[in-house]
């Protein structure tokens, strides 16, 4: 088993790696690390190959005896990259493994982008047969074409294809940060824009957080997963016939509601919140189908999501740096 691992330097990547090598089962698995920018440090079960997925021969030379790809590699905002990496490189990774004599399984990492998030209103939950929905932005409608176009090669070639398509990916410390008035904010919304200067410096400095309300003025419900239940996820889709050419919501079983978050947080920690309105819409993405067919358990709820993001101790030698725009 040689499984090609494309932006395999994210916080995905890295997690996945580390996961396929210390699982038992995968104990004979090669990794290959795909990388544009940051480099994976070589071990001797994992080769690295730096270059863009944009570039043909760069896909050929990584996709060489390989048996398994999970492609992780995205742009967000970036119009002016998205057409090139997200789209061009998908296609040459599936042309490239759909004629491989090695090839067994191509495992995509899909985004709830693709059916609009809180964006588009949805009447009831999203399971894997919504229909696609970008909103505004070239992120977006990049999920949308890469769900599509997996969809379509194994249409097409027959080609075994998985995607998993997840929310929005925490680790570490970061949903603490994506509730923060500061600068430091993680992700979107920017809540320091949403209120005065000094109420969103009041704020950050008291640890306030944000109550988000949706279009219909209620706590607003938003799907989130951590990249520990999203790596298992991974495993639980290689080499599962169970998995082959479908798609799977891979989440919490139930959306973060802000309010639960404000009431905890204030029980717990003693920190206050101010009500955000805003025109998003509340969702609920069905993991059922994954439990079902891949016999996989989210193990982060709603407060293992909050305290670990709260008692994380970030050293000096791990500063938070977010890599890509928007």
């Amino acid at each position: 088993m040689l499984i090609l691992v494309t932006g395999a330097t994210g916080k995905v990547g890295r997690r996945f790696i580390a996961g396929l090598l210390d699982d038992p089962r995968f104990s004979k698995a090669r990794v290959r690390a795909l990388c544009h920018n940051r480099l994976y440090e070589a071990t001797d079960r994992v080769d690295v190959i730096q270059g863009s997925i944009a570039d043909r021969d760069v896909v050929a030379a990584a996709l060489d005896a390989v048996t398994h790809v999970v492609h992780l590699a995205t742009c967000k905002e970036t119009p002016e990259d998205i057409m090139d990496v997200t789209v061009k490189g998908l296609f040459w990774l599936l042309e490239e493994f759909r004629t491989s004599v090695t090839a067994r399984q191509f495992i995509l990492i899909g985004g709830d982008a693709g059916v609009g998030h809180f964006h588009h209103r949805h009447d009831g939950p999203i399971t894997e047969n919504a229909r696609h929905s970008a909103y505004r932005g070239s992120y977006a409608l990049s999920k949308v074409l890469e769900e599509v176009m997996l969809e379509q090669f194994g249409i097409q070639y027959g080609l075994n294809g998985c995607c998993l398509r997840a929310p929005w990916i925490m680790e570490k410390d970061d949903f603490k940060y994506s509730l923060s008035f500061g600068d430091d904010v993680f992700g979107g919304p920017d809540w320091k824009t949403l209120v005065p200067e000094d109420a969103a410096r009041r704020y950050a400095a008291m640890g306030t957080v944000p109550l988000l309300l949706d279009a219909d003025g209620r706590p607003l419900k938003r799907n989130f997963v951590h990249v520990d239940d999203l790596v298992s996820a991974i495993l639980a889709a290689i080499d599962n016939p169970r998995a082959e050419r479908q798609l799977f919501n891979i989440c919490m079983d139930r959306p973060v509601d802000y309010a639960e978050v404000a009431a905890y947080l204030l029980r717990t920690r003693n920190l206050g919140s101010i009500d955000i309105p805003s025109r998003f819409h509340s969702n609920w993405m069905d993991n059922s189908k994954a439990k079902y067919l891949l016999d996989w358990r989210p193990n982060y709820d709603l407060e293992m999501l909050i305290d670990s993001a709260w008692q994380y101790e970030r050293s000096k030698e791990e500063p938070r740096i977010v890599w890509y725009p928007g």
